[in-house]
């Protein structure tokens, strides 16, 4: 449901996407509420709503980052962490329920919560879209509906403002982000077709990236009882010892998931180098990150194939530290790569493509507990095999951006054999 959910957003915006997000969510905790052993079916609805409730509300939430321009993809990243984090409200539900609070009252106090999401959607939230870069004088919370007052005559004055500071700063004529609904229309128009974002080397490294990272961690998490039931010589209170500090660290996703942010907004307030364009320099930042998300993989994936227990401590750090700078950053790196009006459906469509791949994991459990007889070990050899490849897409990054670098550098050396400025020579 992903990608029609993407263009769900991209077309009739955040207002709309939210409310039907709150709808499958509630859905699908009170099916979960009022599930029982002999309506265990409802399960299956039920999931499958909370799934793509969530990734609803998250996917509305990443805008807000557009809100905070020095800090853009830390805003993004948290949210991706807090989303990440998120799976830890079942350990307070395995616990409530070991202490005697049943699963339907748990389940129909977070049905109820939905109430705090609709009032956040009413009140916090804008109707469309929160435009990136923001026009002047933008407005949100109760007043988010005077942001879409503005008459064509002053959005044209924004839009003529916003061009000018761009070229000011980088010496290049590029067209500005649209403000909202006058402006964005005709930011989709000149902006790169979403076809041309799909067919692009930029997409297809990402989507690479982010199937295979994105497999091994399912593979891991669908292996990990067996796998600890057989380290611990089936001890049930030693496994349920390494799964409560596996879902403890859970938790941590919220924290690590900003370190992320961080990085890729390291140059900003920075002043960019003459010629330089803001999103050629976010795209430098996003390298290190990219390479920084690889590496994780790389040791969480060696630790995991490597059968001993306490190891598997560092396993969970190093797993969900992993997993909260690989989707913030999957979610950074397309805002910022891509055209803003083809977020939504290259979100949508990367996380789709990569669940199909993630298909995968079933042949290798039936590798697993077939040919293998329990031991996943060298399923975890040729995964941590496969892991290298996910390297490729912050080295193409690298060497894009160093080609940007020299062919400006270039320009500048010709400008200055002709005795021109930028400004003069591009007249």
């Amino acid at each position: 449901m992903n990608l029609a959910n993407g263009y769900l957003f991209d077309r009739f915006g955040t207002m709309v996407t939210r409310l039907l997000g709150i709808c499958l969510y509630t859905t699908g905790t009170l099916l979960v509420a009022f599930s029982s052993a002999a309506f265990s079916e409802l399960l299956f609805p039920a999931l499958s709503s909370i799934a793509v409730g969530g990734i609803l509300l998250l996917l509305t939430n990443m805008q807000v980052g557009n809100l905070f321009a020095a800090h853009r993809s830390t805003i993004i990243t948290l949210y991706n962490g807090a989303f990440d984090s998120s799976a830890a409200v079942f350990l307070v539900i395995k616990v409530l329920y070991e202490q005697g609070i049943s699963l339907r009252s748990s389940f129909l106090v977070l049905s109820f919560c939905s109430i705090i999401h609709l009032v956040r959607t009413v009140l916090l939230m804008p109707r469309t879209h929160i435009p990136y870069p923001l026009p002047q004088h933008y407005t949100y919370g109760v007043n988010c509906g005077k942001a879409n007052t503005y008459s064509v005559e002053q959005f044209d004055r924004i839009g003529e403002d916003r061009m000018t500071e761009l070229q000011e700063s980088s010496g290049r004529d590029n067209a500005p982000a649209a403000a909202e609904d006058g402006t964005e229309a005709q930011d989709s128009a000149k902006a790169a077709s979403f076809r041309s974002c799909v067919l692009s080397w930029f997409f297809l490294w990402h989507l690479l990236w982010l199937s295979i990272m994105q497999l091994r961690h399912y593979l891991f998490i669908g292996t990990l009882n067996p796998m600890l039931n057989r380290l611990a010589n089936n001890d049930p209170s030693l496994v349920s010892q390494y799964t409560n500090a596996f879902a403890i660290t859970q938790l941590c996703g919220v924290l690590c998931a900003p370190w992320n942010g961080l990085i890729m907004d390291r140059h900003k307030g920075k002043p960019l180098a003459p010629g330089e364009t803001e999103r050629e320099a976010d795209l430098r930042s996003s390298s290190l990150s990219l390479f920084l998300t690889s590496l994780q993989c790389l040791l969480f994936s060696v630790c995991a194939s490597i059968s001993l227990l306490p190891l598997q401590y560092l396993t969970f750090v190093l797993q969900v530290l992993n997993r909260s700078f690989l989707y913030g950053g999957n979610a950074a790196f397309i805002s910022i790569a891509f055209p803003a009006c083809h977020f939504g459906k290259l979100y949508g469509l990367v996380m789709s493509i990569s669940a199909v791949v993630s298909l995968l994991q079933y042949p290798c459990f039936a590798l697993i507990k077939g040919a293998l007889g329990g031991d996943p070990f060298f399923v975890d050899i040729a995964l941590t095999l496969l892991t290298l490849l996910v390297f490729i897409h912050p080295v193409y990054i690298f060497i894009h951006c160093r080609k940007l670098t020299r062919h400006r550098e270039d320009n500048g050396q010709t400008e200055a054999a002709n005795g021109s400025t930028p400004a003069e020579s591009k007249l």
